[in-house]
């Protein structure tokens, strides 16, 4: 605005020095004034108009800041779930009862108890079922068998 003050300073300077008529020179002055008055009210709407555009760009802004914080949240679970590296979860079905259960896997753990009759299961995690067995013996896995210890004595 200072630049403006200066040019509108010097332009009076000028008509003063180049318009000798009083008449004339008032009527210069008072027009122009009229003419700059508009057009800096004019400069002041466009103002007004681009500060009110401005803040509504950073609230849109704010709010798409917002959404995008909420989306990355919901993308970093479902990596967690899609990637954890523990806590996984292992299915066991209890090879007395047939109840269907839940534990977290854990390598160091070599059995569970049965939630529901509260047997005792031994765990391999290497899921090498025939690892130490013969072909014949049991490997107390089937969901009919209660133990194979009896089979000898049923003949």
């Amino acid at each position: 605005m200072g630049t403006i003050k200066n040019e509108y300073k010097s332009f009076l300077d000028d008509i003063e020095k180049n318009i000798k008529n009083k008449e004339d020179l008032e009527y210069i002055k008072k027009r122009f004034t009229s003419f700059l008055d508009v057009m800096l009210d004019q400069m002041d709407n466009i103002m007004d108009y681009k500060k009110e555009e401005l803040e509504q760009l950073e609230n849109r802004q704010k709010e798409i800041e917002e959404k995008m914080s909420k989306m990355q949240k919901i993308i970093d679970n479902i990596e967690k779930d899609i990637y954890a590296e523990d806590g996984f979860d292992f299915e066991i079905i209890c090879p007395y009862c047939n109840y269907e259960f839940i534990v977290d896997l854990d390598e160091n753990k070599t059995e569970v108890e049965c939630p529901e009759c509260n047997n005792t299961i031994e765990l391999d995690w290497t899921g090498d079922v025939d690892e130490n067995n013969d072909e014949n013996e049991c490997q107390g896995s089937c969901s009919g068998c209660h133990g194979c210890d009896d089979e000898d004595d049923d003949m």
